[in-house]
């Protein structure tokens, strides 16, 4: 069995990452197969998120429970199948049955165990606290599993086995339930996300169909091409592309891709054209590259969450400070192990953890994906949020509504070409070509050479011989140099009024131009208004298209800022002017085009409909292309600030009151501990809760 070790509590616990996720009919018997090895006393598997808590002990426990794991294989779960007559399918019957144990054995050895054997066995339990502890300060480490051995050994040390007990006790429940609130949360976002749909373009004999993700099958076939993503593990069976495998090896530059090589889920076809035939059940590649998600959230914490979690490490050292002093000034080892038994590491943590997911899972459901809690920081704090004109303020199946023919060549030949052009890319207007070629019934047969895309221009090929060129007019006039005479400026001017001008030429001559007719979309000029209504100083539109074309989508939008005629660097030179300003910038934007504007901003929000690349290198994705989903992310996102603030002084207080009342005498160390266990537990839960957006 393939798999990592994640986190470990040394000489205690270890926490590992499987290769993969677990079917949850395997969860029990797993578990249960874990379990059978003697240097293992506790094992939970996380079948959602494919990982597995092992507590391990006696000699060499580590390295015999690592070799364990390692050699388990489906045949030896299947084996145990048989045996294992509880199969627990959901995190609430294993808490049942952890608790029920915890009780039973912890009952057992205070009310029906003699003495002398209570003892014996209580020391052995709280070896594993001790080794924990021991292990931290060879690392030269005052941390929680410190704090932990000192309260226990205090009651040994004061001959009270049964204060000790009670103290392992209550701290193995606490573990008990964090870690299924954590595991909670956790399963709750990757279900959320789980339900996001995704669709493939399947290759069936001559024809492309789009399929949702979920419909396919090892072996089947599906059409990869410049701007879309790969979401299936499989092997390229025709043709080649630079894919962009940055999220999985964290290589900036893209690779050559041709057949006979095999291409994961997660990355995008940055150029070139691929069919792939399908390696793996894409429904676990999906749910791998979820749980990535989720497991590398990590990487991204807000400075909120980053300094919370710091100061509970940074505290700990002051409960002992705060021990020894009242040591000193009461002479009392009860009241001094008052001061060890509350941390607030645990409280801080896990409270700033799971409001995060909680956010992260509400997020999924309203319809955008975030990568971590720093860019719910950076909505949070932004003051400016600019917008990419085509696909997502408009909407994303423009139409063309005007074909201008020119040279000779009639409406019929200039769409029809048109649409050979641009059938092989995914922009909205290359989608919007080939659907009015196939209304008017138009027969597009392949006889131009093989397409070259270039970004955020448009694409050249060749026709018998002679170079054809399809795109802006920056692109065929000033790049390519195709004259265009008054007579014909001015009636492409006067019949695509409004229009966005996609330019044909042939060898030089200009043959035809269409007019796209780019609506915009339902609801954005009042998410427009809203954003401003939230404190948005600045709402700002770029585009490469036509100033003419500009101006009319910004006044229906409510845009009063614009700019129009740019290319990708003048976009990511615009976003850095602005950061220069002193702005705190949001990119939204769904184009090869913009993704280096979304990546320079402080935030980049990629529509979901837009292409892969955009979305690779976007900190946010909108699933479904919704600008109302902007104004429920940044309510969102100012709700986690106040929930993790809330949080925050409610660990601060409540913790500081079971110390105090400790250390006053008022209450037992082990009422203090329940006390702190409870009320973490119950700050967590509420953590937890759906935001009121």
């Amino acid at each position: 069995m393939d798999f990592s070790i994640k986190t470990e509590i040394p000489g205690r616990r270890l926490r590992v990452k499987l290769a993969g996720f677990v079917p949850a009919c395997d969860q029990g018997p797993f578990e249960a197969v874990l379990r059978s090895a003697p240097c293992i006393s506790e094992a939970k598997v996380y079948p959602r998120i494919g990982e597995v808590a092992l507590s391990y002990c006696g000699e060499r426990g580590r390295e015999r429970a690592i070799s364990h794991l390692a050699s388990i294989d489906a045949a030896a779960i299947e084996g145990m199948r048989a045996e294992y007559s509880f199969s627990a399918s959901q995190h609430s019957h294993q808490l049942m049955l952890d608790l029920a144990w915890l009780t039973g054995t912890y009952l057992l050895r205070r009310w029906f165990l003699p003495k002398p054997l209570s003892i014996v066995l209580g020391l052995v339990a709280y070896r594993r606290f001790l080794v924990a502890a021991l292990s931290s300060l060879g690392r030269a480490r005052l941390d929680v599993p410190v704090l932990d051995a000192a309260a226990i050994g205090m009651s040994f040390v004061q001959l009270d086995p049964k204060t000790a007990g009670e103290t392992m006790f209550l701290l193995e429940v606490g573990e008990t339930l964090e870690d299924y609130t954590q595991a909670r949360s956790e399963g709750a976002l990757v279900d959320a996300l789980l339900n996001v749909a995704e669709n493939a373009q399947k290759v069936e004999g001559d024809l492309e169909v789009e399929v949702p993700l979920s419909s396919l099958a090892v072996g089947d076939v599906v059409a990869v091409r410049t701007g879309m993503g790969v979401n299936i593990d499989g092997q390229v069976i025709r043709g080649c592309a630079m894919v962009n495998q940055s999220s999985l090896t964290g290589e900036p530059l893209a690779v050559e891709r041709t057949v006979g090589d095999d291409v994961f889920a997660g990355t995008s076809v940055e150029s070139g054209e691929i069919l792939v035939r399908v390696k793996s059940a894409p429904n676990e590649t999906r749910l791998r590259s979820i749980v990535d998600l989720v497991k590398n959230a990590d990487r991204y914490k807000s400075r909120r969450q980053a300094s919370r979690e710091a100061l509970a490490d940074r505290i700990v050292p002051w409960n002992f400070g705060l021990a020894a002093g009242v040591a000193l000034a009461t002479r009392s080892m009860t009241r001094t192990s008052a001061a060890l038994m509350v941390d607030y590491s645990c409280g801080l943590k896990l409270t700033s953890s799971i409001s995060v997911l909680s956010a992260m899972s509400q997020s999924a459901d309203a319809g955008f994906t975030v990568k971590g809690s720093k860019y719910f920081d950076a909505v949070c704090d932004a003051d400016t949020i600019v917008f990419d004109k085509t696909g997502t303020l408009t909407e994303a199946t423009p139409s063309v509504a005007a074909v201008l023919s020119f040279d000779g060549w009639n409406e019929d030949e200039v769409l029809r070409l048109s649409a050979c052009l641009e059938e092989h890319f995914p922009h909205p207007v290359a989608r919007a070509v080939v659907r009015a070629a196939a209304d008017r019934g138009l027969d597009h047969r392949e006889r131009h050479a093989e397409v070259e895309y270039i970004v955020a221009h448009g694409i050249a090929s060749s026709l018998d011989g002679k170079r054809v060129v399809i795109g802006s007019e920056h692109f065929v006039v000033g790049d390519e140099k195709v004259a265009i005479d008054e007579a014909q400026k001015g009636r492409i001017a006067h019949e695509t009024e409004g229009l966005s001008p996609l330019y044909l030429a042939v060898d030089g001559e200009l043959v035809g131009v269409l007019g796209i007719e780019d609506p915009l979309k339902e609801g954005v000029r009042e998410a427009v208004g809203q954003l401003r209504g939230l404190g948005f100083k600045r709402v700002v539109m770029l585009t490469g298209d036509n100033g003419r074309t500009a101006r009319r989508v910004a006044e229906e939008a409510g845009v009063t800022e614009w700019k129009a005629d740019l290319l990708p660097e003048d976009k990511h030179a615009y976003v850095e002017s602005l950061k220069a300003q002193g702005c705190k910038v949001v990119m939204v934007g769904d184009g090869v085009n913009d993704a280096p504007a979304l990546a320079l901003s402080d935030v980049g929000i990629a529509m979901g409909q837009g292409t892969a690349v955009a979305k690779e290198v976007a900190d946010i994705t909108l699933t479904d292309g919704d600008l109302s989903s902007i104004v429920t992310l940044v309510k969102l996102s100012r709700a986690l600030a106040r929930r993790m603030d809330r949080s925050f002084a409610q660990v601060m207080v409540c913790n500081s009151v079971f110390m105090l009342l400790g250390i006053l005498g008022a209450v037992t160390p082990q009422t203090s501990s329940l006390l702190h266990n409870a009320t973490t537990i119950g700050l967590s839960l509420s953590a937890g809760r759906r935001y009121r957006v």
